[in-house]
């Protein structure tokens, strides 16, 4: 999302980046947190209706001890200290602009997926250690400890996006650990324990965290239409079919069969794999490329409003992300600006 912070640098990923940058991280890591979302965010996401925002999170939050790992190479504790201060101040936000907040452990030790959005490029060493799995639950509980008084947490999400090949009976026993230990400190009707698939079927969750020994639990599911090789070779047509018929069809299984609530964690209007990432590897095939811009403009908002027309059956939605730097189909708001997305959500 920012690719100005890794300019000239080797780093893929946030640990990469602060063991390549050193001392000389931390005053860089500031300067974005001090200027990139301000106040102002938190203003125009009121007047637009929007009435929550889901932040991601590294297990590094609160700072050291945490478990080393061998990509910290001669650093025990490479990650810029202070972002809690942040934290803490977006949630004093939240509340001046009424709008509520799903913390998201976006990154655990070990990395979880392997995806640089993990912190950890092509590492996924989360599930081989019991140190780091539990350390993970630790930082859920003190970020629910922290903030459960809080009026504006609408959730946390115990992790995000594990790996396909992690067995499904370790995340659900991980989520059920993570359950009580958020419930010692956040209330049943207030705060929402949220967490995701998998990349795996609904089908291998049915039956679990229901009442009466489970409340308030959500399923979340990310939904994109850029990464898998069949989805890259559809045209336009093909990327709204799939929006607007095939994932309405799977929203009528998950409602009727998983009996939990149900997010869309992360959705977007990017169709180009390209821009995905900044190492993202070819070939590649954009569907809008041979489309001159107004074409462009009306096959964005017709891929839009076909997500936008079956992630509303759920019971609620994120855009990843709310801003970038250079990627406008993975902005919400650059989307609104040029017409793509809705202007107002009320």
């Amino acid at each position: 999302m920012t690719p100005s912070l890794f300019k000239g640098l080797k780093a893929r990923d946030e640990t990469a980046w602060c063991v390549e940058l050193g001392y000389a991280a931390r005053q860089r890591l500031i300067r974005h947190w001090e200027t990139f979302i301000t106040e102002k965010d938190f203003r125009w996401l009121r007047r637009s209706g929007i009435n929550a925002v889901r932040v991601p999170l590294g297990f590094w939050i609160f700072g050291p001890p945490y478990p080393y790992h061998k990509s910290y190479r001669g650093k025990t504790h490479p990650y810029v200290e202070g972002g809690v201060a942040y934290l803490d101040r977006a949630f004093e936000l939240a509340d001046k602009y009424g709008i509520s907040i799903l913390l998201d452990l976006h990154a655990a030790p070990g990395c979880q997926n392997g995806f640089d959005n993990g912190g950890l490029h092509g590492i996924c060493d989360w599930h081989r250690k019991t140190t780091y799995i539990d350390f993970a639950l630790h930082t859920l509980q003190r970020l629910a400890q922290r903030y459960g008084g809080q009026r504006r947490l609408m959730g946390i999400e115990v992790l995000n996006e594990p790996r396909w090949d992690i067995p499904t009976e370790l995340l659900v026993e991980y989520t059920r650990k993570a359950y009580h230990a958020i419930r010692k400190h956040c209330p049943r009707h207030s705060v929402a324990i949220v967490f995701h698939d998998g990349f795996r079927s609904h089908a291998q969750y049915h039956g679990e965290f229901q009442e009466p020994h489970y409340t308030n639990v959500l399923f979340d599911i990310h939904r994109y239409q850029c990464f898998d090789r069949s989805d890259l070779d559809l045209d336009i047509d093909g990327h709204v079919h799939k929006a607007a018929i095939h994932w309405k069809n799977e929203a009528d299984d998950i409602k009727r069969q998983l009996k939990l609530g149900t997010i869309v964690g992360e959705w977007s209007l990017g169709l180009d794999l390209k821009v995905v990432s900044l190492w993202a590897e070819g070939p590649f095939n954009h569907a809008l490329e041979h489309m001159d811009a107004s074409q462009r403009d009306v096959a964005y908002r017709a891929y839009g409003a076909a997500q936008l027309a079956t992630f509303e059956t759920y019971s609620g939605w994120f855009f990843w992300s709310y801003k970038t730097e250079t990627t406008p189909a993975w902005s919400f708001r650059e989307c609104i600006r040029r017409g793509w997305l809705p202007e107002n959500y009320d």
